[in-house]
């Protein structure tokens, strides 16, 4: 079967992190073999990784046209493989893709988070002396694992993430079919295209979203969590509670919006198309001697949704507590349970210098990155206060306690909005106007580049995503369309081909009158 995820994707570092990423000209198996070993101890819970064979790397991605495989080259890999994946301890066997890629065949080596680590290999797997090794990854490097590392390795067996278990009380009939192809074709996999000639377990199981016996299979969480209309069923309080106080917190007045409810994905955009209906508001302030305005928001839509999206991503799905969010005049304050991991300090928090060493949720964080929902590891704080700076917003506050039972962000309203009632219980009418009016994109002040420059003469004919960037010579990744295409929809200089359909794969760019006035 093809693989789950969409190679252009892989060989750009687009939904997978660079340092889950091995590029290999040629067949070496020593060195595969090791970062194998590496990719399934998993040391961090980020969910293993990728390594394609018949792939030069340039800066972090591939280097284009690839060099592929012979067809008779990669049958005898497959074959040696068979024989070193019996001399891993214990045994375990990755998942293999051939790929057409630009006319050539590919290897591609999937290799997720074993369930039996800690996993050791010999140095050289083709040497007749073994000497055994625990691997693990550090940045984008397999090394051997140090004495202090091993025995973390160790006290790791048998501990899978929460969203990578069997879930014992639900069947294979609890996963929607209809979700997981809306989410194949939405991240352009090959494997939409034949799903149709296969039962919906064989498709799980090329996900690997099933475990189990053959003759009783169960849906890991994350099937529960992606691919489940009522998550809720299956780990409580799976919903967002949104609650305004149109006087501040701590007086009786307050309005409860109804329950948010649906798969993560879904609960991401609901929650952030309620926000943005009915709470954000912006300011066009006019410069003496100068041409052009300065836009402002109360809330700017981009540290929201990073607060949203990492909330409901990094929450316990163990507890029996949703996601609140309370929203008044002076904040918004996004509160989720199960707080960061212990390695991360308070102070780390304040910084902005967040680097993890555990993942809660290490396949949710997968999913949700191949729809651009996330950006990827420890991002989602530098990112909110970078936004937040942006629009000369007052500095966010993110609190935890010792004990890490919670994670608290709060933004909180720009200075120039203090004092305006913000709306949040208007009519039916009014929240789909405020919809209506928000589609031209939720503007922010921007300097342009030249790149964006480049951008707003290019798409004055409707161009896509990889158009635009092929026409500036950079590579198509969540980083380069944050830094120079979303700032340009935020600014309403140009709008989408697609608007009710923003993943789209038919998805254009379109410079508005706006966008062709600021490049005149």
């Amino acid at each position: 079967m093809p693989l789950h995820v969409n190679i252009e994707d892989l060989l750009n570092a687009r939904s997978v992190e660079s340092e889950r990423l091995e590029f290999k000209a040629g067949w070496n198996p020593d060195a595969v073999y090791r970062s194998i070993c590496a990719f399934a101890n998993d040391f961090e819970n980020v969910g293993g990784g990728y390594i394609l064979i018949g792939v030069e790397e340039k800066d972090g991605i591939a280097k284009r046209p690839v060099m592929g495989l012979s067809a008779a080259k990669i049958a005898a890999i497959q074959k040696e493989m068979i024989g070193y994946n019996n001399l891993i301890n214990p045994v375990y066997h990755p998942k293999l893709f051939i790929e057409i890629v630009d006319g050539q065949q590919i290897l591609v080596i999937w290799v997720p988070g074993g369930s039996n680590r800690p996993y050791e290999v010999p140095e050289q797997i083709t040497a007749k002396q073994k000497r055994f090794s625990y691997y693990v990854r550090r940045y984008a490097s397999s090394t051997v694992a140090d004495m202090e590392t091993q025995q973390e390795l160790i006290s790791l067996a048998n501990q899978i993430p929460f969203d990578d278990r069997s879930n014992q009380y639900a069947s294979i009939d609890d996963i929607s079919m209809v979700l997981i192809q809306d989410h194949l074709r939405l991240i352009g996999s090959k494997l939409m295209e034949i799903s149709g000639q296969h039962n919906k377990t064989e498709i799980l199981e090329q996900m690997l979203l099933v475990d189990g016996p053959a003759e009783h299979r169960f849906p890991r969480n994350v099937a529960l969590m992606m691919f489940n209309e009522h998550p809720e069923k299956f780990f409580p309080a799976t919903w967002v509670d949104v609650v305004y106080f149109p006087k501040g917190e701590g007086e009786p007045e307050f309005v409860e919006y109804p329950r948010i409810t649906g798969p993560v994905p879904a609960l991401i955009r609901k929650t952030l198309d309620l926000l943005r209906t009915n709470f954000l508001k912006e300011k066009v302030i006019k410069q003496a001697n100068k041409a052009e305005a300065i836009r402002i928001w109360n809330y700017p839509y981009a540290a929201l949704e990073e607060a949203v999206a990492n909330s409901l991503f990094h929450r316990d799905y163990q507890l029996r507590e949703q996601v609140e969010i309370r929203v008044s005049p002076e904040s918004i304050v996004l509160l989720n349970y199960g707080g960061p991991d212990r390695s991360i300090r308070q102070e780390d928090l304040i910084s902005g210098r967040i680097r993890p060493r555990r993942y809660r949720n290490r396949r949710l964080g997968d999913f949700l990155k191949e729809l651009d929902l996330t950006e990827g590891r420890a991002t989602g704080i530098p990112t909110i206060k970078r936004v937040l700076e942006r629009n000369d917003s007052p500095e966010p506050s993110f609190r935890t306690d010792d004990e890490r039972t919670f994670f608290e962000v709060e933004l909180f309203c720009h200075p120039a909005f203090k004092n305006e009632d913000i709306g949040g219980n208007g009519t039916k009418e009014d929240a789909e106007s405020n919809r209506d009016g928000n589609r031209d994109g939720n503007r922010d002040t921007i300097r342009l580049s030249h790149k964006q420059q480049q951008i707003l003469t290019f798409c004055q004919t409707p161009r896509s995503r990889i158009e635009i960037f092929e026409h500036l010579g950079i590579s198509n990744q969540p980083k380069n369309y944050r830094l120079h295409i979303l700032p340009l929809l935020q600014a309403g200089y140009i709008t989408l081909t697609e608007p009710n359909k923003p993943s789209s794969k038919y998805q254009k760019y379109h410079t508005t009158n706006s966008g062709r006035y600021a490049i005149n």
